[in-house]
């Protein structure tokens, strides 16, 4: 195993060019961008993304290639269910995409140490986000678990009628 910034990965390759690590408020305009760029991902205030790499860096992740973010993962251990990781965003920039390395991230951060009482995994997912499905059923294939989609957010919660439901994935126990 060998360690890059923070968190350890199994099996890494030398000459993989990603580096795994920790997010820091330095990165938030950096992680602003890669949000935006995505033009699927609900883009929040940046300064929204400079309290979350300041409050929740420990379970939550940045990729870079060659010093440029490519990857970002927003997690957070839910004060009411501390046995779970709510995956907030996944973002994985376009020249990184079809890499596996939205897998490589989830995997990275339930292998930290602020996950180690961590046997569940949530998040909501759009039922028109094909991507993320398929990341999250894969995550659950990976680790031997069975997951569950019930209703999570209905459209009427949102404003405006412009924000198609999110569907709540629990993965788990593992």
């Amino acid at each position: 195993m060998e360690k890059h910034h923070n968190y350890t990965i199994a099996g890494h390759d030398p000459n993989d060019p990603y580096i795994f690590r920790r997010p820091t408020v330095k990165d938030g305009k950096r992680i602003w961008q890669v949000i935006k760029d995505s033009k699927v991902l609900d883009v929040n205030s940046s300064y929204s993304y400079l309290l979350w790499v300041d409050h929740f860096s420990e379970t939550s992740i940045t990729v870079e290639d060659h010093g440029k973010v490519v990857g970002f993962i927003s997690g957070f251990i839910q004060p009411k269910s501390p046995d779970t990781l709510f995956i907030w965003q996944v973002a994985v920039d376009e020249s990184a995409r079809g890499k596996g390395l939205a897998s490589r991230m989830l995997h990275a951060i339930l292998q930290g140490q602020a996950c180690k009482n961590v046997k569940y995994l949530e998040a909501t997912v759009t039922p028109s986000n094909v991507p993320s499905t398929k990341l999250f059923k894969g995550l659950a294939r990976d680790l031997n678990a069975e997951y569950r989609i019930t209703d999570g957010y209905t459209e009427d919660l949102f404003p405006g009628g412009e924000h198609e439901a999110e569907e709540l994935f629990r993965i788990g126990p593992f």
